[in-house]
């Protein structure tokens, strides 16, 4: 038991990341966008895409991959937050000065999504694949009797600094104030003299590169395959929602819940049920908490 909660918080972190991304999406521009998992999928294979065009740099201490993998991670995240913001101008924008509802907003994500997934079979096919094929993974024995491998401690550690950094940003930054205000109240904010379409770029950048770290953090950990993205999607916005929706920092808990609860359920049903018991609990939590676990006014 103790390794299943151990190995939730793992796949936590992961949710965690790619929720911390939608939700900024939602709070700032108020639309739920459908190709933020296939944004990960893009993410993940923009890292197998550098990582042999690197020369080999030695492993990273007792993890499975070297240094090298974490140049391509570096390098995947802005350039996933550009395929973002490139996906913002040819189809986000010119919606929103159309005034379009939320809902066309969402739509039109849906099919964005269909075709980041069209291109990634086209460039990449269709095949599983991983970072470093053949390479052993041992795990270690951790206190308790836990289990964990390296690389799933590498994980953890990936989403504890860059949930700093997004704390960072959005407190102590100028951008990131003007990406709280005009969550607040857009109207005010374009009144008050912020640009809110340098905002939204802005946002889609920082949300793009979260998201490839999140693809990178779950092919890592298992494999790549053009569906991964898409695969976790519904459990990425059922931990936006059990968080708080539009709340950047409460997509970490809602993810860490949601993590912890599929991986549990595992040692009582069937794993192909896991995903199913985390729905069963955001249902019953929005029964008596329809805000989230940490629902309020504001991005936070």
């Amino acid at each position: 038991m103790a390794s299943l909660l151990a190995w939730g918080v793992m796949l936590g972190g992961i949710l965690a990341l790619g929720g911390v991304g939608l939700s900024l999406v939602y709070g700032v521009l108020r639309f739920a966008t459908f190709a933020h998992g296939d944004l990960m999928t893009v993410g993940a294979y923009l890292v197998a895409t550098i990582l042999p065009a690197l020369p080999p740099m030695g492993r990273v201490g007792p993890f499975s991959f070297g240094w090298e993998f974490l140049v391509a991670l570096a390098l995947a995240m802005p350039l996933t937050g550009m395929v973002a913001l490139a996906m913002d101008r040819a189809f986000y924008r010119p919606l929103r000065r159309r005034q379009a509802s939320p809902l066309i907003l969402a739509m039109a994500s849906l099919g964005v999504a269909f075709l980041l997934r069209s291109l990634v079979y086209l460039g990449w096919g269709a095949d599983f694949r991983f970072y470093y094929p053949g390479r052993a993974r041992p795990s270690v024995l951790l206190p308790l009797g836990v289990r964990l491998r390296p690389d799933q401690l590498f994980i953890l550690g990936v989403t504890v600094v860059l949930v700093v950094l997004m704390y960072l940003l959005l407190e102590r930054t100028r951008a990131g104030k003007a990406m709280r205000a005009t969550a607040d109240n857009p109207a005010l904010a374009r009144v008050s003299g912020i640009d809110t379409e340098r905002v939204a770029a802005w946002t889609w950048l920082v949300s793009g590169a979260l998201a490839a770290a999140a693809g990178a953090m779950l092919a890592l950990d298992s494999q790549l395959r053009p569906e991964m993205g898409w695969f976790l999607l519904l459990s990425l916005f059922a931990a936006v929602v059990l968080g708080g929706l539009g709340k950047v920092y409460a997509a970490l808990a809602g993810g860490l819940v949601m993590g912890v609860v599929q991986q549990v359920a595992t040692a009582f049903l069937n794993p192909a049920y896991g995903p199913a018991v985390g729905f069963v609990v955001l249902a019953a939590l929005l029964v008596f908490k329809p805000e989230g676990l940490l629902g309020g006014r504001g991005m936070r």
